[in-house]
């Protein structure tokens, strides 16, 4: 049985290639086997609701965002880093499983590895596997993405020392503490940069009464956004919409504003990680004041967050080696070494995933 296994197994790999997906809110990654991360897109679809047909994927949908007639609708199919629009998420799997299949030339469908939120229901579980499937994916395995990511900054998951991990992303803050290849206590909260978007346009409308869309949200958190005081002010023009004339408007405004906006999100997520750390064995605690906290996703890219952590829990935060791909770089450490991780994925549903 071993050997027709293997001899499967082989058989599969020369026909077949395996991708690792880190399917979040904002942005999906591929990584290909042996290839490394070979696809980097916005999770956006748009879609025409005349025809029904697909009109772009990625970064083309997302350049549409806020510009689109009425009946091209661009769709966002996670929402707080679970599936929201099951069709579209569909067409996005699709076109990334076949760009993968034509540049590869496989003959028949890939393996998938799909990083996922920690503590999704078993629906949820089941809403990505089918989506992939049904895209054109002969397998589907799941990892949660704080263990991807810890897998992907290269902690030592495996052995009886705790790792604490916070990875900050798009729709989902997931804190976990790891321990000998498992999640020993966890905290996913729905809190995180699609939050501090939301933030800012709120904060703009109400304290310049003028109305901005998602798209220059993101771009003024990306330029203006610190948790400590910057040694040089910051600032930047932006347009929108007055609330009470309904006429175009433009203000300034300034790092301090984009501060002051998100600061309640950023003590949330604080209070997160102080509560998982509440929670934690004495042991496990000792062996995370020890080697401190790392910090990933897009999140930690944000000025003086690891700072500000730092004052408020009195442990070290390390910022993880390319923190924005560390989720996707550890699903292919996992695809490269399936026999030595297999442990760590969730609920595996198909017998033969160690052989293949």
């Amino acid at each position: 049985m071993n050997k027709i296994r293997r001899l499967l197994g082989r058989i599969f790999a020369a026909l077949s290639t395996d991708i690792g997906i880190d399917l979040g809110t904002a942005n999906t990654l591929v990584y290909q086997r042996n290839k490394g991360v070979v696809l980097n897109e916005p999770t956006m679809v748009a879609l025409n609701t005349k025809t029904g047909q697909l009109v772009a994927v990625g970064k083309s949908a997302k350049n549409m965002l806020g510009r689109t007639p009425a009946h091209i609708k661009v769709v966002r199919p996670l929402v707080d880093g679970v599936i929201s629009d099951f069709e579209m998420t569909e067409e996005l799997l699709a076109y990334v499983i076949g760009k993968i299949r034509n540049d590869s030339r496989s003959i028949i469908g890939p393996r998938v590895l799909i990083g996922v939120p920690s503590g999704i229901t078993n629906v949820e579980m089941r809403a990505a596997r089918d989506a992939a499937k049904n895209a054109g994916a002969r397998e589907v395995l799941l990892v949660e993405e704080p263990m991807a990511a810890a897998i992907g900054a290269k902690l030592p998951v495996h052995m009886p020392v705790g790792n604490m991990i916070i990875d900050i992303g798009g729709g989902t803050t997931d804190i976990a503490i790891i321990s000998l290849n498992g999640i020993v206590v966890s905290r996913n909260l729905r809190i995180a940069g699609d939050t501090l978007d939301d933030n800012v346009t709120s904060y703009i409308r109400d304290h310049f009464k003028v109305l901005i869309g998602d798209r220059t949200a993101e771009d003024l958190k990306i330029l203006l956004a610190s948790i400590m005081r910057l040694d040089t002010a910051k600032e930047t023009v932006v347009r929108g919409r007055d609330v009470v004339t309904g006429l175009p408007r433009e203000v300034m405004i300034t790092d301090a504003d984009v501060r002051e906006a998100i600061s309640h999100s950023i003590d949330s997520i604080i209070e997160a990680v102080r509560d998982v750390l509440e929670r934690t064995p004495p042991e496990i605690l000792a062996d995370v004041m020890q080697r401190g906290i790392f910090l990933s996703g897009g999140g930690a890219l944000i000025p003086g967050v690891a700072q500000l952590l730092e004052e408020a829990l009195q442990v070290t935060v390390h910022i993880v080696p390319d923190p924005l791909t560390s989720v996707v770089r550890g699903t292919g450490i996992i695809l490269e070494n399936l026999e030595r991780f297999n442990e760590v994925l969730i609920d595996n549903e198909n017998e033969f995933s160690a052989a293949f």
